[in-house]
């Protein structure tokens, strides 16, 4: 006989609330205020009645007994995934009226090679990166030339399956221009009637990696042109966001642009490493402070 199904907790103690909040921070890099409490409840609370179990406290040792897959599992029950096509529509506008085109003008002057290189940081379902890889396409033609190499990453596992699929509602592809919804999306039919899908052209642009911006290291390539890594800044403490900052400016190249969400900035942690260059958005200086890398945090299954 079963039994009746598992109620999720609704509430947690000062004690796990403090333990859980080290925890994912430690993981994540994401700091969880008191505030925050009740977000931590709902979406948590889900994950911990699916187990069988009835209390923060259980949970906290089954997932440390379950180890690494399991604290990857929590993450991303925890992670915000809102996003869409074109968003903060101001910066790619910049992108299409100012940066490219001098891009273009440098390379058939041969002042600069005809690549680009770009990184969606917390890329969460897709939509950042296949929005930069429609709009490099149609801007920056492989036909003259050009090779684009976007990579896209998260630290949710489940918003990167679905971001590798390339497949969303047609809805939200609704901010997309016309002449960019015809070139670059598929519409479904049958059993994927009412969705759109990314056309291989601009699916070949684009590569995916889980990535912890809060590690201290990222196995991401230096001399990037473009790094997205907007609003999720505002989920880290100031020491973490300023490591975070420091991080990104070594893996662009002098010159390169860091595009950051209309909520967040640099103040107080950008030092000489950026300077603005519009609302938002900061252009790496000539020559970036070379701080010493923090060692590597063990995870849970590392740890002796």
């Amino acid at each position: 006989m079963s039994g009746a199904p598992i109620e999720p907790p609704r509430s947690i103690g000062d004690t796990e609330f403090a333990r859980f909040q080290a925890w994912i921070q430690k993981e994540s890099g994401i700091y969880l205020p008191d505030s925050k409490r009740t977000l931590l409840i709902r979406r948590l609370g889900r994950r911990i009645a699916e187990l069988g179990l009835d209390s923060f406290s259980a949970y906290y040792h089954r997932a440390r007994e379950l180890g690494e897959s399991e604290t990857v599992r929590m993450i991303d029950c925890l992670c915000t995934h809102e996003t869409s096509f074109f968003r903060e529509a101001k910066q790619f506008e910049l992108l299409s009226t100012q940066i490219l085109p001098a891009w273009a003008a440098e390379a058939d002057a041969g002042a600069r090679p005809r690549r680009v290189n770009a990184w969606s940081a917390a890329c969460s379902t897709g939509e950042e990166p296949f929005s930069l890889a429609m709009l490099l396409a149609s801007t920056l033609p492989v036909e003259a030339g050009w090779k684009i190499d976007i990579l896209a990453s998260d630290l949710s596992t489940r918003a990167l399956a679905l971001a590798r699929e390339a497949v969303w509602p047609a809805e939200r592809a609704s901010g997309i221009s016309e002449s960019l919804r015809k070139r670059f999306l598929l519409r479904g039919l049958n059993h994927q009637l009412g969705k759109v899908k990314a056309a291989p052209e601009i699916q070949r642009l684009v590569r995916f990696e889980r990535i912890n911006l809060a590690a201290a290291r990222y196995p991401v390539e230096t001399g990037l042109d473009l790094i997205f890594c907007r609003n999720v800044l505002i989920y880290f403490d100031p020491a973490t966001r300023a490591g975070v900052i420091s991080r990104l400016a070594r893996h662009l190249r002098p010159g390169g642009l860091l595009f950051l969400g209309h909520a967040e900035n640099l103040a107080g942690a950008a030092g000489p490493d950026f300077r603005p260059e519009a609302p938002n958005v900061y252009r790496r200086a000539e020559t970036v402070r070379e701080a010493p890398l923090a060692p590597r945090t063990p995870t849970a299954q590392e740890a002796p």
